[in-house]
């Protein structure tokens, strides 16, 4: 059975935060010998809490965990209940579009991704989150 593990990050409605939750994953992932998935959850969480944080006006938080179905679980709290836009696929995006490639690259990059409602974390909110094969 795989090492289990569940760490959550709470950050500020700042885009700083951002990078924070980046660098954060990259030194769990590493510390836990799943260094060869970190590029790819790096981009996940980067679009997952850069969502959280620009549509938003709370406070969010990054979770991440291994289940012991051996899945890499990432996942974003933000205080929006209301649901996600639904992604497009990523041919369908204009280059010169500013926005919109979020949900569309944790389609194409992640093996699920979905979203629930939550008021886990203390605030009526939503959960975003992805999931990778860490076996």
């Amino acid at each position: 059975m795989p090492e289990t593990w569940d760490y959550t990050l709470y950050i500020p409605n700042d885009l700083r935060a951002v990078t924070v939750c980046r660098r954060t994953l990259r030194m769990v992932l590493t510390l836990h010998g799943m260094i060869r998935l970190a590029d790819t959850a790096e981009l996940l969480a980067t679009e997952l809490i850069s969502n959280a944080v620009r549509h938003t006006k709370g406070p969010a938080a990054l979770r991440v965990r291994r289940t012991a179905q051996g899945l890499v679980w990432i996942g974003a709290w933000d205080t929006d209940p209301g649901p996600p836009q639904p992604p497009q696929p990523l041919d369908q995006i204009s280059e010169l579009a500013e926005g919109g490639r979020g949900l569309a690259l944790i389609r194409a990059c992640a093996d699920y991704w979905g979203w629930q409602p939550s008021g886990r974390f203390g605030d009526r909110g939503k959960y975003v989150w992805c999931e990778l094969e860490a076996v």
